[in-house]
């Protein structure tokens, strides 16, 4: 009986937003490819994009050989879960798309395996080609797609293929920066998870871009729920900050002042941001403008729980909400989805407001984390790898082709 591995993959770039798939079928032997499908599917979202990149690929390798043993490999923890019978599918665009993809070949032919996104660039690549073709307003083409090319790069013989090692020592900056460059001089995809601003040109150019537009971003200083890790977003008490969330703030200010290159302060609505820009505001003599769309997360039935405390009363919606960013929690909170929407929003309001200067952003964990990782072009789960501590400062800086760069991380320095 032959075995195929199908790779495949999906994007959205806004998360609902232009999305589209792409899925290759492997011979599980060989390692060679089979056949590649990819296609422009028009606004919908991440996950249904991974779904119908799956729909895809199976059915690429039901034509091959309707017998086949597939082993599906996908990025995607979501759709790998619910298809292997793990966990539930609640979402009303999901249930028909994964009733289709079990009908494409009889369940014991095809098992699921999860794996890292790094090992599934061929089907990410084909994915981010089908997006690009689709906001010229085409199809995708196989004739003019490099996926198999990208793929080979960092496949050895058999698919299940460990990551390329890394050249030069850990920390070897140069290296890492000569790599960055050949990678973005050869074009490589930008994130399909990113709601777009209008499309950067990528690389190093010679024009002379004038000055960006700075976002010194700050989390607000502790309150009593803080230390405690508790869920404290906009739909909770909003609470002040406490004695050690003062001095935190007042320590920034005096930091921020000895800089002396913040020109205007923006604060989320909520109290313990609205103290925090206060005092660095009064230090620096600048006044506060308050920006709804910094608000923290709403969490819903959630707010004011420990993380123990809402996996013991809700663990099927907390895994739910852990394996993807369009599910909210529970009680009619926000997901991580519709927070990257508003906070995008806002983000290109301030770049519009503040072109060129440097402003102090004072927000909250998942606002900045969002900034950041839109920056970055990063996936919706990179959020849960980012340390950000109470009062820290990160920095952000965006020019006027669409690029951005990110200039700080997380910094508590000045809380020393």
């Amino acid at each position: 009986m032959p075995k195929f591995v199908v790779e495949a993959d999906g994007g959205s770039r806004g998360n609902p937003g232009p999305a589209g798939y792409g899925a290759v079928v492997i011979d599980a032997v060989t390692g060679e490819t089979l056949a590649e499908a990819a296609e422009y599917i028009g606004v919908a979202t991440n996950n249904v994009a991974e779904y119908k990149g799956l729909i895809a690929g199976l059915k690429a390798a039901k034509t091959l050989d309707p017998a086949a043993d597939v082993h599906v490999r996908m990025d995607s923890k979501l759709v790998v879960e619910q298809m292997s019978g793990r966990w539930k599918i609640k979402h009303p665009d999901m249930k028909p798309l994964a009733a289709e993809a079990a009908r494409v070949l009889p369940g014991g032919q095809v098992r699921y395996e999860w794996i890292p996104r790094e090992k599934n660039k061929h089907a990410d690549r084909l994915a981010n080609e089908a997006m690009d073709a689709g906001k010229k307003g085409k199809q995708w083409e196989p004739s003019r797609s490099t996926a198999e090319l990208g793929a080979k790069a960092g496949r050895t013989s058999s698919p299940s293929r460990e990551a390329t090692a890394p050249e030069g020592p850990p920390g070897d900056a140069a290296a890492g920066a000569a790599k960055a460059r050949a990678a973005l001089a050869a074009s490589y995809e930008l994130s399909a998870a990113v709601p777009e601003q209008a499309a950067p040109s990528v690389g190093w150019g010679s024009a002379d871009l004038g000055t960006p537009a700075t976002f010194v971003l700050l989390r607000h200083g502790e309150t009593l729920l803080t230390p405690e890790k508790r869920f404290s977003g906009s739909g909770g008490s909003d609470p002040e900050l406490s004695a050690v969330g003062r001095r935190q703030a007042d320590a920034v200010a005096t930091a921020l002042a000895a800089r002396g290159t913040i020109q205007a302060v923006v604060s989320s609505p909520l109290l313990r941001c609205r103290e925090t820009a206060g005092a660095v505001a009064t230090r620096l003599g600048l006044d506060v403008s308050v920006e709804d769309g910094l608000r923290e997360t709403d969490f819903g039935a959630w707010e004011g729980m420990t993380f123990t405390e809402v996996r013991e009363r809700y663990a099927d919606d907390l895994s739910a909400w852990l394996a993807s960013p369009d599910v909210a929690p529970t009680g009619g909170g926000e997901s991580f989805t519709s927070v990257a929407t508003r906070v995008a929003a806002t983000r290109d309001t301030l770049l519009t407001r503040y072109a060129g200067r440097t402003v102090l952003v004072v927000t909250h964990v998942t606002p900045v984390k969002t900034l950041v990782r839109l920056a970055l072009g990063a996936p919706p789960e990179s959020l849960f790898r980012m340390e950000l501590s109470a009062a820290s400062l990160s920095a952000v800086a965006y020019y006027a082709d669409g690029n951005a760069s990110l200039r700080l991380l997380n910094d508590t320095s000045h809380l020393r």
